[in-house]
């Protein structure tokens, strides 16, 4: 959780030379009908990604798969001789560069039906000897092995959060990931012992390792009247509550980066090696300052994603600033048309939680206040992404 303080962030630059995604500088930032009607939410998010489309999408992503590339062929000493966990494998692209650069064995671990033609795939590759397809949810299969040395997988979705890949990620780590378990013995505050289980990494690797979550703020008048406030007035009939709902529910597109008026904010850090499941959940405070005089009509929010452990820092970032990724951006309206003044800032706070019916969905709460020369205003905001 941001403290505050000024954070520092990653910029990543793209070379379309050598289609290498890597760290360059160092750089501060004030920062988803009745015949169904027997399957559960969890059931669409997997059956959606039995869709060839949704994976066409994702492979011509080519910041997102030439990330994942260039980490695996430039780092094949990390993964040679050893035995990898692919969790979500999809069409198997990751368990395919893992096995090209001489990794042990490869489990490819993906729920949808997707995994019947993974394993096609992998045959037809020649790399059915190194490549195990096992269909399922990682939280209900069991490996043939007791451990692996390298969990790898593509689990962001929109708003990093979105679909909660990260937990059967964690939920893998904690269970197959080469770890040293120990004890500390602790005395409580009435002298009684308790022994408190703590683990830490031994050899093994998550991939990637790190993930972080940005604020910024955006002029939009007029995708805003176009989209939402087009509901007040239809054809002459009220039908504003559907305003209402539009205004619920998070927008992901792309930004183009002439309308960010404030300063990115670091919301939030995830070191996927170390985290527990109930850090996805966090409420992070955040100040926008106004780099010059304009309107704000909604917060904008991206994150960006690094591999630490490799010879050389790598990653991307899915931000307005960069190339476009399918992630895009994650845009979340204000009912309040905020007109500031460079130099002015928005406070606030993000609360983030897992939706309770659907662990899959976010709920998203935004409080905010601006008290500035030309507009004062303290809100609080609620969005679902579903």
């Amino acid at each position: 959780m941001n403290d505050g303080k000024k954070a520092s962030k990653i910029k990543f630059s793209y070379s379309s030379d050598d289609n290498d995604i890597t760290a360059a500088t160092s750089v501060s930032e004030e920062e988803e009908d009745s015949a169904m009607c027997d399957q559960t939410s969890a059931d669409y998010y997997f059956d959606s990604y039995s869709h060839f489309g949704i994976h066409e999408e994702m492979l011509k992503d080519e910041v997102r798969t030439k990330t994942y590339q260039n980490v695996i062929y430039k780092n094949s000493f990390l993964l040679k001789d050893k035995i990898v966990l692919d969790v979500g494998a999809g069409t198997a692209i990751l368990s395919l560069f893992c096995a090209k650069v001489g990794a042990k064995h490869v489990y490819a671990v993906e729920c949808s039906q997707m995994a019947d033609m993974a394993q096609e795939i992998v045959k037809a590759n020649g790399f059915s000897n190194v490549i195990t397809v096992l269909k399922g949810k990682i939280e209900e299969i069991e490996l043939p092995v007791l451990q692996v040395d390298i969990i790898i997988s593509e689990w962001m979705g929109y708003f990093l959060l979105y679909e909660n890949m990260l937990n059967s990620v964690l939920y893998a780590r904690d269970k197959w990931l080469d770890m040293i378990f120990y004890q500390i013995l602790a005395l409580s505050e009435h002298y009684t012992l308790n022994y408190t289980l703590k683990w830490q990494v031994n050899n093994g690797l998550v991939l990637p390792d790190k993930a972080a979550l940005y604020l910024t703020a955006i002029e939009d008048a007029e995708y805003k009247e176009d989209k939402i406030d087009f509901w007040n007035n239809v054809y002459g009939f009220d039908m504003s509550c559907i305003r209402k709902q539009s205004m619920i529910e998070p927008l992901v597109d792309s930004v183009d980066q002439k309308q960010i008026v404030t300063n990115c904010q670091l919301l939030k850090t995830m070191n996927i090696s170390k985290m527990t499941m109930g850090d996805a959940s966090f409420t992070a405070p955040f100040k926008l300052t106004a780099e010059r005089d304009d309107y704000i009509h909604a917060l904008v929010a991206y994150f960006d994603v690094s591999f630490t452990q490799c010879h050389k820092l790598t990653g991307f970032s899915t931000g307005p600033k960069s190339r476009v990724t399918h992630w895009k951006q994650t845009v979340l309206y204000l009912e309040d048309v905020l007109t500031i003044c460079q130099g002015e800032t928005i406070t606030g706070s993000m609360t983030v939680a897992q939706n309770k019916k659907n662990p899959r969905d976010i709920d998203i709460t935004v409080k905010y206040a601006l008290s500035g020369r030309r507009c004062a205003v303290s809100r609080t905001q609620s969005y679902k992404m579903r």
